[in-house]
């Protein structure tokens, strides 16, 4: 975790270490870089507000990063406009929590993250699936374009995306969608949901308007309107 507060920080180590888990706190982002290069870690939690940099920019750096960027991240932050919200989950952020927050309510969303991504690598079928110009490793949660590019999916990227694929050209609606890739978040689901398809559009390169790939249904939710089929 990266936070400046000695308090904060003092107060999860201990919380968190009573509950099983190994935690290494720092107080800025020169620090959790120099840390994360050092080892893997299973999770990261990044406080907005930081002296030398933003947790945005920390962030962005971990999805950019070829070890470590499927590795989920919760954001803290003191400030209570939905906007830093907005921008962290658009960064890739897994879950956000507003500052001041109960200790027993982040562990809950610690353990409903690591059982989610434990969830998407044991799942069984076909390793890799590929549709339209696409294909995606399920077990390494590496996609690919047919032009050889690799695309970084975050743990809700690759889980909404599979969601798709395990349900092609069939309509999803909001809750099932919110149900599969996120956390509880203060933001209404509707705005979750949208803000997660937008995203995953993005990395498919589904910018067409309207979209041909993930396609909105009015009234109902969306649609993944291509074939998937196992390859190899």
């Amino acid at each position: 975790m990266v936070d400046d507060d000695h308090d904060i920080c003092e107060l999860l180590q201990t919380y968190l270490s009573r509950a099983g888990f190994q935690v290494r706190a720092e107080r800025d982002g020169r620090s959790f870089r120099q840390s994360l290069e050092a080892q893997p870690y299973d999770l990261a939690i990044l406080d907005v507000m930081l002296p030398d940099e933003d947790g945005f920019s920390l962030c962005r750096w971990v999805r950019q990063h070829p070890q470590h960027a499927r590795m989920p991240i919760i954001m803290l932050t003191a400030s209570s406009d939905e906007t830093d919200r907005v921008i962290g989950l658009e960064l890739g952020a897994d879950d956000y929590m507003g500052k001041p927050f109960g200790p027993r309510e982040l562990l809950a969303r610690i353990k409903a993250l690591l059982r989610r991504t434990e969830f998407a690598q044991a799942q069984p079928g076909n390793a890799i699936l590929g549709f339209d110009d696409w294909r995606l490793d399920t077990t390494s949660h590496r996609l690919y374009h047919r032009d050889g590019e690799e695309v970084i999916l975050t743990g809700a990227d690759f889980a909404l995306l599979k969601l798709f694929l395990d349900h092609p050209q069939q309509i999803l609606d909001r809750d099932t969608i919110g149900n599969a890739t996120r956390g509880r978040e203060p933001m209404p689901l509707d705005r979750i949901v949208d803000m997660a398809v937008s995203r995953l559009r993005q990395r498919l390169r589904d910018t067409e308007k309207p979209p041909r790939l993930i396609r909105t249904v009015r009234g109902s939710g969306y649609l993944l309107a291509t074939h998937v089929r196992p390859v190899g």
